[in-house]
Formats: C-alpha cells, structure tokens, sequence
C-alpha cells in the first residue's frame, strides 16, 4: 500500500548523490532503491518547463516543481509521458496526500496529457511509483515525462484549457497586436497542407514560411533549396478540429504558443490585414511593440 505521507526525503537519497537541485530537467537511475527499497529519490526542478528520465527506474521517485517566480503565475501543470512510460502509477501530492494521476496498467495513450491545478499555499510534487520487478532482475527500460507549468492566459494543448477555445474567432485588432509582442513564435508564411486527427480532434496545418520573425525553439526549421540564395522554413502548427481550418491561397502571419514541442495557432490574419491594423496602430501610438515591416 502507497503511502500518503512520503517520509523518506532528500537526506536519505543524498547518501546516494540522487538529489539533485536546480534544474530544469533531471535523468537519473533507480539503482539506490535497489540498496534499501525504503529510498524515495527525490528531484526539485526550479524552470516553468523541462523533462524527467528515469533509467532502470527502483521504487518510487519524487519530483516537486519550484519555478523561480511566484506561484501565482502559473496555475495549471500538465505532463506528458514518454512512449516508453509503462509499468508505473503517477500520483499528485498535495499536503501530504497522494492522488492518482495515471495507472500503472499498461501504457497511456500516445500524445495524451494529463494536467492538474497548482495554485495553493504547497508547491506541486509529482510521485512516481514504479512497478516492482520480475524474480528481483532490474528491468532494462526508461520511462520519463516532459512537464510545463502554465498561466491562467496559457493553453494547454488538447486538453480544454486556456486560449485555444477561443483560437476558432478570428482575433480582434487589439489581441493581433499583442499577439505579434508576446506569442512564442511569429511567422509569415502559405498554407501548404491541412490534415485533420479524428481521434485526438485536432488539425495539423503544414506551412512554408519565407519569413520567422522569432519562435520559442525549433519548430521551424530552414530550408535550403537550389539555387542556395533560395531560403524558406517549413514547419507544422496544431489547431483544433473543430475550427475547420482548410487550405487557402494567400499570405498569412502565423503566431500561437509552444507546448512539449509543439505549435498551436493563435492569431493568424492575413498578412496584408495585419498590415493595415499595424500601420493604423502605429500612427495612433496604439502598437504595443515594434515589428519589423522589411
């Protein structure tokens, strides 16, 4: 039976150099609870996003998430499980109690999410539990998760929180314009292709871009083509199905966010309309950021 108050803490792993602070993503083995099968490894991640790695995972690990701000500006945490995550429960603490998260019932489901709320006096701790092993053998696999932490303006993918819902209206001039300052990526590109994931209710919109203005990582990446001087990006950004998003003719401006490696669409006027607001926006003083026009 798991208990519901964790009682082994980071004293006890640091006899066997698995405490680790600081980071933003940890990889580590189990073989210490393979010592003494009361050990609970114990990670703190200090970044509002980052991965865990668990090889030859023992028995139990113990991540809490400290971001370097203040709490109340992240409200929601999601995580999304490796391929390989089979075998292990995943368990919420919160004041000392643990919630069932994920079973250790086979594998979860490729792409899925599971999110929770962090907002509370107590940082969040995510436990994981894995299974035991067979006829007392090590098992030779690697199970992990990618995390983030998220703000009230935040969308998590796929998951019915934040912006995304509103991601199917067409943005007003005022939300264009912070869109273009604070997006994780801005690029000005053709609709090459649209497919659509009846199962996880999302599109997937292929775009070649001649112009990234900036993006968060490296979801779009560059192109060479003959002749050399002929330069372009391409790169995919996610939507949800239901704002049947169909291939067009035209230039558009590309922002939204990135999420596990992933881009979702926010705004995405034309770029000529954009154009004209910005232009409009910049006479009146009203712009909330410079944009390169070149």
């Amino acid at each position: 039976m798991l208990p519901n108050v964790i009682l082994w803490v980071c004293f006890v792993a640091l006899r066997f150099h698995h405490c680790a602070a600081d980071l933003c993503s940890w990889t580590g083995g189990g073989f210490a609870a393979g010592l003494d099968s009361r050990i609970v490894l114990q990670v703190r991640l200090r970044c509002t996003e980052g991965s865990v790695r668990w090889v030859y995972p023992g028995q139990a690990l113990r991540v809490v998430l400290e971001p370097n701000l203040s709490s109340s500006q992240r409200t929601t945490a999601c995580i999304k499980p490796s391929p390989s995550f089979g075998g292990a429960s995943v368990f919420i603490e919160r004041a000392g109690r643990l919630e069932l998260l994920v079973t250790g019932d086979g594998r979860p489901e490729q792409q899925k999410l599971f999110c929770f709320r962090v907002d509370g006096p107590h940082r969040p701790a995510i436990y994981i539990q894995a299974s035991p092993q067979i006829d007392g053998h090590w098992s030779r696999r690697t199970m992990g998760f990618r995390y983030e932490l998220l703000g009230n303006s935040s969308a998590a993918p796929n998951h019915g929180h934040g912006g995304l819902q509103n991601s199917c209206r067409p943005c007003n001039d005022t939300e264009l314009l912070m869109a273009i300052c604070n997006s994780d990526f801005v690029v000005r590109g053709y609709i090459k292709n649209v497919s659509h994931n009846s199962k996880r209710q999302t599109s997937l919109v292929e775009v070649s871009a001649g112009r990234v203005y900036w993006q968060r990582s490296g979801v779009f990446e560059q192109q060479v083509g003959p002749p050399r001087s002929s330069l372009s990006w391409s790169g995919h950004i996610h939507t949800l199905l239901q704002c049947h998003v169909k291939p067009g003719d035209g230039e558009f401006l590309f922002t939204g966010s990135e999420h596990f490696g992933e881009a979702w669409l926010g705004c995405a006027p034309r770029y000529k309309n954009f154009l004209s607001v910005y232009h409009d926006a910049r006479t009146a003083r009203r712009n909330s950021c410079d944009f390169p026009l070149d």
